[in-house]
């Protein structure tokens, strides 16, 4: 055994010996539970970053740990390959997307191999090949017979920069989710998926996700925003049309002053002469802090109590919700009110407070419940009561009806770019829209293209690919040249991992003892995008019989991001960590500004090259440490100082090892962790009983691990083991079989974190096989008792209350109980608590102003 730890050395060596013995691959084994962990998988963008280091180490922990738990575990990884910055790298450097793709692939493979991932690599997928997208063509054509992709013209988010269409979910703030840029609203015809026709059951299944962070799932309620209401049908004055509105406060209807429809509405056209005008609501239409309008210089009829009102075109409503109509009542609405005051138009109140009348002029809505008033025979009533008094009466006349709507949308998945899955459907003058024929997917995506990013599909320039024959009648034909929405490619790659590439993509028996997905790991930014979609895709697939279930993803942690403070020169704007040294520029000298901690990232170049960490630290390390820094759902601050010290503590534990290594292999310590050596041992009390402490660390690390993924404290446990023996020198042959039992169960409790230098330390110490193939270690929860000690809590450095605590706590929890303590809290009770200083195992001392 060499005397320094080598981790180069070490992680290549365990990394051949993984691939080469196939340890992670599994199959079905019905004798077994199955445990499905899944991490969402990558944009081939090139490199790897910190944030996929620490997802995927998330990940990996949980896969190894289940796999020693008894569970056959899948651990899959494939590669969301279809997309526009391959596209936008072909036009910048002349080169073919696949190519780009392709060999950024490979290289970004390479580094998660380097990261110790146990996947099992035969179930790969790449979306951007034949073999993967002919199933989003097939399952496109099922949802086409089913009526749940269709195509329409329509008004659609256009974002100029990107050169395509974007879905609803894809604006953020009015601007492109992707780049920025701001939205503009463009009239295409597009083809739709159904989503809404899953509205109600999406937003009902959303209680059943107990184990999805409930900020997601509220994020999910509100975007598919079911609102229970009424339809009004506003007659428009000198036309045989109408003015169909949807509102949740019937009660208000007599205060309506004016109408407002969307710039992208029906009418829009033919109500506004003023064309110029239009164009611009239309700009601004996304930018809902800028409420504009237009009059159109006609009127609609109030059906309740016979008053015109104006129509005006507001940038604010949207036809994505309701019926792209609104009636704007300014009393009782802020946005109404805002814009009345903005162009002067009348506010009429119509719901007082219960026991006071309101003050006119109002300056501002009166948006709570209260008493109708100004509102013919219904005044007097309560508001709430109005709401169902007016919507009967409503519904009883014949002026409208109750009904439930949603602000979800259909999904646009068409999109004027290159690199994406062929939509397989094929115009034909004589027959009209024509899919394409089962037996004749995939649709291939041709390679000889020019690639312009000028806003329409370059398909429709290869004519080998765009002229075509009907498939009916045999008469030539037009393909569309639209692709779709790479999110189609992401809404069942989860499934498809469930049989091997070279079977059928639906092995029903496979997915049927797979699926769901027991733990999904991926960003919260996906929260109405891909989370949303996948949920959509998975109900299709179940009422296509595919699979057996209702929701694919059983748990979900949406782990924090990995931030890093930012530096700035005068004359060199941002600087990356590494061109920074002593406060000062390494360029011209100058001292730097340090920005705030914020979320890593290219622009501000405040990010650190995991391939430079792992040259300099090794993989272990990097691991370690972003699994220690912070719990997975926190954001991590990244601290060269907490990479040195994950660094020395894998030295220690190397050092460990070394120290007693000539005699490990000699010892044999076959003995399952609970055995009872002898009495004199299990009556000891002494902090230092290594086989007590290692029956603690056992106990602590398993329920770190099973309560919410602490990794954090798990770590922190391993590291307090170490600490604890590294200095003990058994000297008989019973503390030596003590000892190293200890030892091999701490290597199999490290080992999820810092896989490598667990198999060597494993082998090294006499032992056999892999350590991953090591079933996890119980506890015997007498062994595992904790030990007391007397805690002794001051307050400007008086003794202020005693407790007993359990020896071993970190800092922190001690801290915390000392804190909780209820004499403790009388004498700080309303006092600034300037500093708390914890002693180790002894006293925390707590110092107030005054």
């Amino acid at each position: 055994m060499r005397q320094n730890y080598d981790f180069k050395t070490i992680e290549k060596k365990w990394q051949d010996e993984w691939l080469k013995n196939r340890v992670f691959e599994v199959d079905e084994s019905p004798s077994k539970p199955k445990f499905y962990c899944l991490e969402m998988f990558p944009y081939p963008s090139g490199k790897i970053h910190m944030g996929h280091v620490r997802n995927y180490a998330i990940g990996d922990v949980i896969a190894r740990y289940k796999r020693m738990k008894g569970f056959s575990v899948l651990h899959p990884m494939g590669w969301d390959a279809f997309g526009l910055p391959a596209e936008n790298a072909a036009i910048k450097h002349g080169v073919h997307p696949a190519k780009w793709t392709y060999e950024n692939i490979e290289y970004m493979k390479s580094q998660l191999i380097k990261l110790g991932l146990s996947y099992d690599w035969r179930r790969e997928v790449t979306t951007c090949t034949p073999e993967y997208y002919r199933w989003n063509q097939w399952i496109f054509l099922k949802l086409y017979e089913k009526g749940l992709a269709y195509r329409k013209s329509s008004f659609v988010n256009w974002c100029p920069s990107c050169a395509t269409v974007l879905a609803n979910e894809q604006v953020i703030d009015g601007a492109c989710w992707r780049c920025e840029s701001s939205v503009e609203q463009k009239e295409l015809e597009q083809w739709f998926l159904k989503i809404t026709a899953y509205a109600e059951e999406l937003l009902k299944d959303c209680d059943r996700l107990t184990g999805w962070p409930e900020k997601v799932l509220t994020m999910q309620r509100n975007w598919i925003g079911k609102s229970e209401g009424v339809e009004v049908d506003f007659p428009i004055e000198g036309m045989n049309e109408v003015l169909r509105i949807f509102t949740t406060r019937p009660d208000t209807i007599f205060g309506v002053t004016f109408m407002c429809i969307s710039p992208e509405h029906p009418l829009a056209e033919r109500l506004c002469d003023d064309k110029e005008a239009l164009k611009k609501i239309r700009k601004l239409q996304r930018e809902p802090e800028v409420k504009e309008g237009v009059f159109t210089g006609r009127y609609a009829i109030n059906p309740l109590n016979g008053e015109k009102v104006p129509i005006w075109i507001a940038n604010f409503v949207l036809m994505e919700y309701g019926t792209g109509a609104i009636m704007s009542v300014p009393a009782h609405d802020q946005r109404d009110f805002e814009f009345a005051v903005r162009y002067g138009l009348p506010i009429k109140v119509v719901i007082k407070p219960v026991d006071k009348d309101l003050t006119e002029p109002l300056t501002e809505a009166y948006e709570e419940e209260g008493v109708m008033v100004n509102s013919g025979a219904f005044s007097g009533l309560p508001s709430k009561e109005g709401k169902k008094a007016v919507a009967d009466y409503i519904e009883q006349k014949g002026l409208g009806k109750k009904t439930v709507n949603y602000r979800l949308r259909d999904w646009g998945i068409s999109r004027q770019r290159y690199w994406g899955t062929p939509i397989p459907i094929i115009y034909c003058d004589h027959c009209g829209i024509v899919p394409v024929p089962e037996e004749d997917l995939p649709v291939i995506l041709p390679e000889n293209v020019n690639l312009t990013g000028k806003g329409e599909s370059p398909l429709k320039y290869v004519d080998e690919f765009y002229r075509t024959k009907c498939p009916r009648c045999g008469r030539d034909a037009r393909r569309e040249t639209d692709t779709m929405d790479t999110f189609v490619d992401s809404s069942w790659y989860f499934v498809r991992y469930c049989s091997l590439r070279e079977e059928e993509a639906f092995h029903r028996e496979k997915i049927k003892y797979w699926m769901p997905v027991d733990q999904y790991i991926g960003g919260i930014e996906h929260a109405v995008l891909h989370l949303l979609y996948a949920r959509f895709f998975t109900k299709v697939l179940r009422d296509l019989g595919i699979v057996p279930f209702d929701e694919p993803f059983q748990r979900l942690l949406t782990q924090g991001m990995v931030c890093m403070e930012s530096y700035r020169c005068p004359e060199h704007e941002w600087l990356f960590p590494k061109e920074v040294k002593d406060g000062k520029c390494i360029h011209c000298g100058k001292p730097v500004s340090v920005g705030r901690v914020e979320k890593m990232s290219k622009s501000k170049k405040n990010i650190v090259d995991p391939d430079e960490m792992i040259e300099t630290y090794g993989t272990d390390t990097v691991r370690v440490f972003t699994l220690f820094a912070a719990p997975p759902e926190k954001d991590l601050e990244w601290s060269s100082q907490g990479v040195e010290g994950a660094h020395r503590f894998l030295k220690r534990v190397y050092a460990l090892v070394y120290k007693h290594h000539k005699w490990l292999k000699e010892i044999d310590s076959d003995l399952e962790p609970s055995t009872r050596h002898s009495e004199a041992q299990r009556a000891e009390e002494s902090p230092s009983s290594i086989l007590s402490l290692i029956h603690r660390t056992i106990k602590r690390v398993t329920l770190d691990i099973e309560k919410e993924y602490q990794f954090n404290t798990a770590i922190a446990r391993l590291m307090e083991f170490v600490n604890e023996v590294y200095n003990y020198e058994p000297k008989t042959d019973e503390e030596r079989r003590v000892f190293k039992l200890a030892l091999k169960n701490f290597l199999i409790l490290l080992s999820p974190f810092a896989p490598h230098i667990a198999e060597e330390l494993w082998r090294e110490s006499g032992e056999k096989g892999f350590i991953l193939e090591q079933p996890w270690p119980p506890y015997d929860e007498e062994l595992a008792r904790e030990q007391m000690i007397e805690l002794v809590v001051q307050i400007n450095g008086k003794v202020r209350s005693k407790m007993m605590i359990p020896q071993g706590m970190t800092d922190e929890e001690v801290v915390k109980i000392a804190l909780d303590d209820e004499k403790v809290k009388q004498w700080i009770d309303g006092k600034e608590i300037l500093k708390v200083i914890p002693v180790k195992g002894k006293l925390v001392n707590i110092v107030v102003k005054g």
